[in-house]
């Protein structure tokens, strides 16, 4: 593991220079496009028109077919009628006409009366001997006929016979009003209905038989009639625009026709018509012009994988080589989670239906929740989702399978969840239970949305590889975590149980030459480990880390005040700034003394700050009632501050132990007024300002630690034998 360990160190140092780190995405990127290569490669076939499909083809895309569907809206508007119309102002202009017509007649009735009414009367005057030249005869009917004539139109009186047109004029305006009433009814009656160019006819015999029962007197009904039958004309004609709008309308209701990816294009021994090979054609398997679309697409996919894996890693508030580690970690975990995918695809050449949902969906996406964080482990599941959608095509080049995108989406999803805040190696089998749960819900919904028809061992089969997929997912994370965990340097949570062994060298340094510090370090643990656990901290981390945290206190263990036992305290002999210099040494001389046992770098950042850059007040006190020109900083601990909450929370806790430990019979309120100073204190100096504690956590490591020193410094009853004791000792 050493040599495995340095060989990551110098990957790591590598991928400082961004060349390298570009190399290393440049290198996922060609892992991606070979695993997913084939998958979209579109498939040339050697066929040829009227030959024998030797098996049977599926499209591996979908497209329109724009000469079925062209097709199709040919029929479409074909199939639609031409629109025809009855235009009503026919009617009535031919009503019109008739009834001018018969107003003309009257109007010559009209004049006749009028004229012979004059004639009379001259008549009259000529008898009393005024006029004896006037002659007082009556028109005859060519007079009458020709006064009618005047009043129509060439048209009227080239289509309406003299003698109808006689029997109009010689008509009583009683007779013609009658006439006048039953023709227009009966024109009305005709042309209310449809009368296309070739029933015109018809129209007129329909309103022949109308008139041909009237009161009216032979000559003026046949007259009437002749009429009515010029006014029939066609009244209904061909509308182009509205014809147009329907086979407009037809064609747009007409759905392109597509062929579907996955659509059989030609079975097995089945001929290749002319049809079957246009498709073909269409879908590029016979020739080789459009291959090259499919590789730019899964090009520009990975690109998109893989700017958003390079912006995620650089927006990420690590130091340089906390993140240099991540991304490589990643990257292993995705290529071996790469490699496990495509070769469970292979299964599907051998006709094992859906073998996908076998597929270890959550173990990457565990393993970068406990090794990195939740959001890294998120965005693993999703470009999952996407490899595995391509890899899992189910043999149909170019096809996405969604559902398998889906399955893998809420497997790794659940597996994270199950993750969160929990103590992780612990939770691993459980979570792995957990997603199996998930898995057996999901295929069986998928099952479902398909509608289709599954028989019990189908059923069994999805609901064996649904719990075999969960559970490998947990065997392979449980399994590869040591792996990982040794070869990147990560703190493991074992790595953690071993340095915590009261028989490891150091934790024997301090207790045999110290044991004043080991008691405190080992309150201080009880103090750190609850508060971390109750803001969602390393608990085990924090425990461990109070146990090392000043093994610097045993290279001078009685200038230190819990190591001196029956003794003369050694610094009121000493000047302050001797002393000074002594207490702050137990913190670098504690981690250099940690990197050289080669402790984990966590530990040796505990030790180193968890005083942080706080200031030793009693000896600058002390120093500034001697009279001696002081500066604040020459007093304070060289730092760093605390970076993470466990070195925050500690550093708190080592205060807080100490404070209550000098305390006589600490009561509640007291010890709760005395952590709350202490925190406060540490707020205001500065102390907590470079690690992510928020004030809400802040409060609930109060909280703890009080309920914590209630534990240890409870009232205890006095029992008889005790007080008799006491009053001997008085």
């Amino acid at each position: 593991m050493g040599q495995l360990q340095l060989y990551m160190a110098k990957i790591r140092n590598l991928l400082d220079v961004t060349f390298f780190r570009v190399l290393l995405f440049i290198f996922l990127g060609i892992i991606m496009f070979l695993a997913m290569f084939s998958n979209v490669k579109p498939e040339k076939l050697d066929l040829s028109l009227f030959s024998v499909a030797e098996q049977t083809i599926r499209s591996p895309i979908t497209v329109e077919d724009k000469a079925n569907t062209e097709k199709r809206k040919k029929e479409a508007a074909d199939h639609v009628q031409d629109v025809y119309v009855i235009k009503k102002e026919i009617t009535q202009n031919r009503v019109d006409l008739i009834t001018s017509i018969f107003g003309s007649a009257t109007e010559v009735n009209d004049e006749i009366r009028d004229d012979l009414e004059a004639k009379q009367k001259a008549t009259s005057q000529a008898e009393d001997g005024e006029n004896e030249n006037i002659i007082s005869a009556e028109p005859t009917p060519a007079d009458k006929l020709s006064r009618m004539k005047e009043k129509l139109t060439e048209d009227v009186t080239r289509e309406i016979s003299d003698q109808a047109l006689l029997a109009f004029v010689q008509a009583s305006r009683d007779e013609l009003e009658v006439a006048k009433d039953l023709t227009v009814t009966a024109i009305n009656n005709v042309m209310s209905k449809r009368i296309p160019a070739d029933e015109v006819e018809n129209g007129k015999k329909r309103l022949e038989e109308e008139l041909k029962f009237t009161s009216l007197n032979m000559g003026l009904k046949a007259a009437a009639i002749e009429l009515g039958r010029y006014a029939i004309t066609q009244n209904e004609f061909y509308d182009p625009v509205a014809t147009e709008e329907l086979r407009q309308q037809a064609i747009e209701s007409i759905e392109p026709v597509k062929i579907l990816q996955g659509q059989i294009i030609v079975e097995q021994q089945q001929l290749i018509s002319r049809d079957v090979y246009r498709q073909l054609e269409l879908i590029g398997m016979l020739d080789s012009v459009n291959s090259i679309q499919p590789f730019i697409g899964l090009f520009l996919i990975i690109i998109i994988i893989l700017a958003a894996l390079y912006y995620y890693f650089y927006e990420m508030k690590f130091h340089s080589e906390v993140k240099q580690n991540f991304l490589l970690l990643f990257s292993i975990i995705f290529a071996l989670s790469l490699l496990i995918m495509k070769s469970i695809s292979f299964f599907h050449e051998i006709k094992y239906s859906e073998i996908s949902y076998i597929f270890p969906a959550a173990m990457g996406a565990m393993l970068i929740k406990i090794l990195i964080d939740e959001r890294m482990a998120g965005l693993f599941t999703i470009i999952m989702a996407i490899c595995g959608s391509i890899i899992f095509n189910e043999g149909i080049t170019g096809s996405l399978h969604v559902s398998a995108g889906i399955y893998i989406i809420c497997s790794g999803y659940a597996g994270i969840m199950f993750l969160s805040n929990q103590n992780h190696r612990s939770k691993i089998l459980q979570a792995g239970m957990f997603v199996a749960a998930v898995n057996i819900i999901v295929i069986f919904s998928l099952m479902l949305l398909r509608n289709s028809q599954f028989d019990a061992i189908e059923y069994g089969f999805y609901f064996v590889i649904a719990l075999i997929s969960g559970i490998t997912s947990a065997v392979l994370a449980i399994g590869l975590l040591p792996f990982f965990e040794a070869g990147f340097g990560i703190l493991s949570t074992m790595k953690l149980i071993e340095l915590s062994n009261p028989n490891h060298p150091l934790l024997r340094k301090i207790l045999t030459e110290a044991p004043g510090t080991y008691h405190h370090s080992v309150m201080v643990a009880n103090l750190s480990e609850s508060a971390c656990e109750a803001i969602g901290g390393n608990g085990l981390l924090a425990r461990v880390g109070c146990y090392y945290h000043d093994i610097g206190k045993t290279k001078r263990p009685q200038f230190f005040i819990e190591n001196q036992i029956n003794i003369e305290n050694p610094h009121d002999r000493l000047p302050p700034q001797t002393s000074k210099n002594i207490i702050i040494a137990h913190a670098t001389d504690g981690a250099e003394l940690l990197r050289k046992h080669k402790m984990p770098k966590e530990i040796v950042d505990i030790a180193e700050q968890h005083h942080g850059t706080t200031l030793l007040k009693y000896f600058y006190h002390k120093a500034n009632q001697d009279g001696l020109e002081v500066r604040e900083e020459d007093y304070r601990y060289p730092g760093p501050k605390a970076q993470t909450k466990e070195a925050a929370v500690i550093g708190i806790a080592d205060s807080v132990e100490a404070a209550v430990r000098s305390m006589s019979h600490p009561t509640p309120e007291q010890i709760e007024g005395l952590v709350r100073n202490i925190i406060a204190d540490r707020l205001n100096d500065g102390q907590l300002n470079e690690c992510d504690l928020t004030l809400k956590e802040l409060e609930t490591v109060a909280h703890s630690f009080c309920e914590t020193l209630n534990g240890i410094f409870h009232s205890r009853i006095e029992y008889p034998e005790m007080t008799k004791q006491k009053v001997k000792q008085a």
